[in-house]
């Protein structure tokens, strides 16, 4: 899959808000790809608009999705932003892209029961019987993790723990043998021990039916758990870019500075804990320079001015600061940056990765 330099803006009855502001994003086979930043920083935006059920008062002002899939023996190329809702809804999602929402109980039907859920894309999407349905299905549930998965199939939602009711919801998307698999925030809901088990589980899927994934989080802890390549994402754009282990290592943006000072650590024990200062810039108004500038202590004349383009720093790491200019102050990262750095290293070797 790849994105093009989508622009996506809302009319509001505050005015227009440029929610998404020329996005570049590119997802490969097999890949999983973390999507990092604070809320309202356009990341579900962004995975909605690869769904197209973005909520009617959107506009695309530019930009493209080109998906390759096989259908069969053959390869097929489609701009997912010029098909039809309808022909989304047929042709691509569930069978092709499939997402797991943030909030399981609002995303699955009280009213149906587990294993009607589970088998409702099999029987519109492949045609399968009943009976073919309900087998997978059962396959599913197990698959999942959901122990007495037959008896489960006769079980509503609210009937149901958080964690079973997420594992259900995996089963669902997982349920047509999709290519990609969208997870918005998918242990957000979900306690401690149940999130760790949730995101192993994901791991394990995706090595068994070799399909990619997308995680949307505002947690790094996550990331480092399961993803391959990460865009940081603030004011409707990706700002830093890079495989996993570059943007924890070798992180160049002072906003990717932030997010990785705020993660909580076992060593520290005492005081508060880390707060980018300040607030995200309200999109409703025109972003002149660097969005990230007010609450950016390393800021230089030219961030209030002109928005840094992104400077390649390897052929998979790049950053959108004015700090990679040749002509720019030298900055280094802080020091107790570097030491909690220096700490994740120590961790990741404790635990053989």
């Amino acid at each position: 899959m790849e994105m093009k330099d989508l622009s996506i803006s809302f009319k509001t009855s505050a005015g227009e808000v440029k929610a998404i502001r020329g996005v570049d994003f590119t997802l490969y086979k097999g890949d999983t790809v973390a999507i990092v930043g604070e809320s309202g920083s356009g990341k579900s935006v962004t995975v909605k608009a690869i769904m197209g059920i973005l909520s009617g008062n959107e506009t695309v002002n530019s930009g493209s999705i080109h998906f390759t899939y096989h259908r069969g023996e053959e390869v097929v190329h489609e701009d997912l932003l010029k098909l039809s809702r309808n022909e989304m809804r047929k042709r691509i999602n569930g069978k092709r892209i499939a997402m797991v929402f943030q909030d399981p109980m609002t995303s699955l039907n009280p009213t149906m029961s587990i294993g009607a859920q589970v088998m409702e894309g099999m029987i519109y999407h492949h045609k399968k019987s009943k009976a073919e349905a309900r087998k997978r299905a059962i396959e599913l549930l197990d698959l999942v993790g959901i122990p007495e998965p037959e008896k489960r199939m006769k079980n509503y939602p609210h009937q149901l723990s958080g964690g079973m009711r997420q594992r259900v919801v995996i089963a669902i998307a997982l349920s047509c043998d999709p290519e990609v698999l969208i997870c918005d925030e998918p242990t957000t809901a979900l306690d401690v021990t149940i999130q760790a088990k949730i995101l192993e589980l994901i791991k394990e899927i995706q090595k068994k039916m070799n399909i990619s994934v997308i995680y949307i989080t505002h947690d790094l802890g996550v990331v480092a758990k399961v993803a391959d390549y990460v865009a940081v994402m603030y004011a409707g754009k990706f700002i830093e870019k890079g495989t996993t282990e570059e943007i924890f290592f070798d992180p160049r943006h002072p906003y990717t500075w932030g997010l990785l000072s705020a993660i909580p650590s076992l060593e520290k024990t005492e005081g508060a804990l880390y707060a980018i200062p300040g607030s995200p810039p309200n999109l409703l108004h025109q972003v002149v320079g660097d969005p990230f500038a007010p609450r950016n202590l390393y800021a230089l004349n030219i961030d209030y001015r002109i928005e840094p383009p992104m400077f390649k720093i390897s052929d998979t790491h790049f950053a959108s600061t004015w700090l990679l200019h040749e002509d720019a102050p030298k900055v280094e990262m802080p020091k107790q940056l570097k030491e909690r750095i220096e700490g994740m290293r120590k961790e990741m070797k404790m635990h053989g990765k």
